[in-house]
């Protein structure tokens, strides 16, 4: 199979979607790979690496999808791509098409095979795809709300951990997955006060057990969300439900009880959001403020460290890319419950129950398209 890599155009987006060892490994199993030139300059591996590893450069991203039997992007296709792909291609990224309509209709019309890395399912019914940059962006919430909590980004001027004899600051964490876990784990470690609300209760047994004493593992409920919210200076928006739009959980009704100069971060904004005041910003200006609260919203916060992101996402990616090289999409989802789950839109089908309700769409059962 000819495999193709492109250059990520997306707003400040950094990441490729293969390391050149990456590259290497598909030379080994007998597949040409070919890459847009620079796709990797943004995650420091250099077009010599790339070639030095068997890959074929090229200039266009046209190109590309002339030629190429899949393509593998990291963000989802941009509206300049959509008349690019073809029928029968297979399109193999993050696609999170249930909070945008146009890429879902482009990618029914172009009658594509399109694999969602955020809805292949693990054995354990786990999303190993979306955990690497789960834990990035876990990570890096905190890190951007413990920056925008300084009063010169017009934060309330708190230090994350406090000091000897100043509390620190309350930290809730709506959501207890690889997200919020992330996020809890490096709220607590800079020193923070910690509430990690979730709905599972065996979840919350095991946070329970393994979250420092600074954590509060607690059953998630309007009442307490509301309440917390009230006396936070950060919360994260850690809440995914795969393959469709968050649940907007915190209000502006409820914003408007929070305290003036405290910190949202929204990472679930790829799906929608779970502010309902929510909306996609970008590393360039990655801030607003709605009811004196400022809201960071980045649908793309891996970006921001995309040589981390980058070797993360290939070693958890590259076994399926090669299974799907190896055996071809169809029988790879046969073989795979995982490449199964990740089929999104197959042949102008919806394939995806999350996506097809989203806008209405008529829901085609995956078996039916790998008979």
């Amino acid at each position: 199979m000819l495999v193709g890599i492109l250059k990520e155009i997306k707003s400040e987006e950094n990441r490729v979607a293969m390391t050149p060892s990456g590259v290497e490994v598909m030379k080994a199993n007998g597949h040409d790979v070919m890459v847009e030139k620079s796709a990797g300059v943004g995650s420091n591996f250099t077009d010599e690496e790339y070639i030095a590893a068997g890959a074929e450069m090229v200039a266009e991203p046209s190109e590309i999808f002339k030629r190429a039997d899949m393509v593998m992007h990291v963000k989802e296709p941009q509206p300049s791509e959509y008349e690019m792909v073809r029928e029968g291609q297979i399109v193999f990224t993050y696609f999170h098409f249930a909070p945008d309509e146009p890429l879902t209709k482009a990618f029914v019309k172009n009658k594509s095979i399109a694999i969602a890395y955020e809805t292949v399912e693990g054995a354990a019914g786990d999303l190993p795809l979306l955990t690497p940059m789960s834990e990035v962006a876990g990570r890096m919430s905190i890190q951007e709300a413990a920056k925008y909590l300084e009063r010169f980004f017009g934060g309330r001027g708190l230090l994350m951990g406090g000091v000897t004899g100043v509390a620190p600051a309350n930290v809730v964490v709506i959501g207890g997955g690889v997200v919020g876990t992330n996020a809890a784990q490096m709220a607590c470690g800079l020193g923070a006060k910690v509430s990690l609300l979730d709905m599972n209760l065996d979840r919350l047994r095991y946070l329970s057990e393994i979250m420092p004493k600074n954590c509060f593992p607690m059953m998630s409920n309007p009442t307490l969300l509301r309440e917390l919210v009230m006396e936070a200076d950060v919360v994260i928006g850690a809440v995914l439900v795969a393959g469709t739009k968050a649940p907007k959980l915190v209000t502006r009704e409820m914003l408007k009880s929070m305290k003036n100069g405290a910190v949202i971060v929204d990472v679930a904004i790829d799906q929608g959001g779970c502010f309902e005041t929510s909306k996609a910003t970008t590393h360039k200006d990655p801030v607003y403020e709605v009811e004196n609260v400022i809201h960071y919203c980045v649908a793309n916060m891996p970006g921001a460290v995309p040589m981390t992101s980058t070797m993360a996402l290939t070693n958890a990616t590259l076994p399926y890319a090669v299974q799907i090289a190896n055996k071809g999409w169809k029988q790879a989802a046969i073989d795979n419950n995982g490449v199964k789950t990740g089929l999104n839109i197959v042949e102008g089908n919806v394939t995806y129950k999350g996506v097809a309700d989203a806008f209405d769409l008529e829901f085609v059962p995956v078996e039916k398209v790998l008979q």
